[in-house]
């Protein structure tokens, strides 16, 4: 896949959030095809991860999704599999490790600088998607990250083209 391809999936995953979709679903959406997954199918699995998982503001919904495409990429298919388990765990720490970096948090009401366990707990009603939404949260580019987060996972791991 080329760099070109790749700089696509990530505006695909920023496009999907615009377009109101939770930030997992935008993630995952935006790559589900390379493993066969049809793009609404994709978004039904993400779904549930939207702000912060069930608007409970614990993991991002971003960082959710790149969980989500590790275990599509390399996750282990037999039970038994340990070596196969561990080798999938340490993508996911090491991904989410520079997602932590790159954006201070992996968790959603820190991201947001929602302060308090019943603040962050209030309600599970989403939020309307205004042009206020937008200005005044960091999700777009969380979204960003964590769909170039992986895209560089995915360079690394199978080598690219330029172009």
């Amino acid at each position: 896949m080329t760099d070109k391809e790749l700089d696509e999936r990530v505006q695909r995953a920023v496009d999907n959030f615009m377009a109101g979709y939770g930030c997992c679903q935008s993630v995952v959406a935006a790559f589900s095809d390379l493993y066969g997954l049809d793009e609404t199918m994709a978004k039904r699995i993400g779904a549930g991860f939207g702000g912060g998982v069930g608007r409970m503001r614990m993991m991002c919904g971003a960082v959710s999704g790149i969980v989500i495409l590790v275990g599509l990429d390399c996750g282990q298919t037999e039970g038994s599999d340990r070596e196969g388990k561990s080798a999938c765990y340490k993508v996911v720490q090491d991904l989410l490790a520079k997602s932590k970096e790159e954006n201070g948090s992996i968790i959603c009401a820190e991201i947001l600088g929602i302060q308090g366990h019943e603040k962050a707990h209030s309600s599970y009603v989403a939020s309307a998607r205004t042009a206020e939404y937008y200005k005044k949260r960091p999700c777009a580019a969380k979204v960003e990250s964590a769909a170039r987060i992986f895209a560089d996972y995915l360079k690394s791991k199978d080598g690219h083209n330029e172009s």
